[in-house]
């Protein structure tokens, strides 16, 4: 039965890949940020629809970056803002190969290391030919309506305020529990 579980997730990773694939080569993608849906590490779905009203924080994440520490205080800000701040991991390879882990790795080195309890999506492509259409949505201004950006290095964040616009985008430097993010949930 464990060999037909991990045949399955092998299954559902190869259709992700396929399905970003393809949705990069769609002209359109959802208008809403609330329309966007993921599989996590542990193969649940996860559907942004369920986090309205909150603010949510988009992170790409890597196990091997000099910033995977601030999984740490990502977990801080999750535990402490969690009413209303949604955290939501997004492991890539797309920098130096910092994130070569399967998805299973991934959750056990983010658990046991850093304790981490927000929602983790399967490892994706945040940049390229193959970029996930959530990470598409996110740096293009024809689909969020605000701004056009780059992902520039794991632990860059994505700020969506409670209505589901684009409020703000953080270079991997800046802490999350530094001042500028602690901004826009102390208001």
């Amino acid at each position: 039965m464990n060999l037909n579980r991990i045949a399955m997730k092998k299954l559902i990773a190869l259709f992700s890949v396929l399905f970003a694939i393809s949705a990069n080569s769609q002209t359109e993608l959802p208008k809403s940020i609330y329309d966007f849906s993921f599989t996590s590490l542990d193969g649940e779905q996860i559907k942004l629809s369920d986090y309205k009203g909150k603010k949510i924080l988009l992170v790409n994440t890597a196990s091997k970056c000099g910033y995977t520490p601030q999984y740490k205080e990502l977990e801080e800000l999750y535990q402490k803002y969690g009413e209303k701040l949604a955290i939501i991991g997004f492991p890539a390879n797309n920098f130096m190969n910092q994130e070569p882990g399967t998805n299973e790795e991934i959750a056990t080195f983010c658990e046991q290391n850093y304790g981490v309890t927000f929602p983790m999506s399967e490892k994706i492509s945040v940049k390229g030919n193959d970029q996930a259409p959530i990470y598409q949505w996110l740096t293009s201004k024809k689909y969020n309506g605000v701004k056009d950006s780059k992902v520039k290095w794991n632990f860059q964040k994505y700020l969506i305020d409670e209505k589901g616009a684009l409020i703000a985008v953080f270079d991997s430097a800046e802490k999350p529990m530094g001042e500028k993010i602690l901004g826009y949930l102390n208001n």
